[in-house]
């Protein structure tokens, strides 16, 4: 199965690709095919899913992957969390982002550091599909003072998992971290309703 996949961010297409390896789906990119993002006006990962995934299977005229996902920190009421991209204003600026979030923690003692990624994966069969496909993936950890690793992109040197033994989500080998992160379980999810004929 050919997809589509609604996002031009590198570093989530080399994961999703690495991630759905032997599952018979090929994805393209839709930067690939000169489709431009679309706006997220959503008012939740779902909603901003579904939008990304719309706009590229009518493009397109492909199946399509829709994925917004981001990290939602305790302390900050769940920010950066739908704007965790765009958090320091840039779109896809991580420095910044990291750098805004290490301030906005500055004084926040660790055991109050607790946050978790969240990935919504959406998979519409065709434009119009009325029934998407809706995964979804939460990672559980806690924001370091400063960032360690140098895998992984996004926030990913500044996240410790739980189930990370200590390292960094940076720190963590491609293998290990795509099967234990938001992504990772969100799309395990998808495959298994893909499975069931849903």
């Amino acid at each position: 199965m050919k997809l589509v996949l609604a996002s031009g961010n590198a570093g989530k297409l080399a994961e999703i690709r690495k991630i759905l390896t032997g599952s018979g789906i090929a994805l393209v990119a839709q930067s690939e095919l000169g489709i431009a993002d679309t706006e997220e006006t959503g008012r939740s990962f779902v909603e901003n899913a579904i939008l990304k995934a719309r706009h590229a299977a009518h493009a397109a005229g492909l199946p399509a992957l829709g994925d917004d996902s981001g990290i939602c920190v305790d302390a900050l009421g769940g920010a950066p969390g739908l704007l965790s991209a765009r958090y320091a204003g840039a779109h896809g600026n991580a420095a910044a982002n990291i750098a805004r979030l290490m301030d906005a923690l500055r004084a926040v003692p660790d055991a109050q550091r607790t946050a978790h990624f969240h990935c919504t994966i959406v998979l519409l069969r065709h434009a119009d599909d009325p029934a998407p496909l809706i995964a979804e993936g939460r990672w559980h950890g806690t924001i370091l003072h400063s960032p360690r690793g140098d895998k992984g992109f996004g926030y990913d040197p500044v996240f410790r998992p739980d189930d990370g033994g200590g390292l960094s989500a940076a720190e963590l080998d491609a293998v290990t971290k795509n099967r234990i992160s938001h992504r990772g379980l969100a799309l395990a999810r998808l495959r298994e309703m893909c499975a069931r004929g849903h």
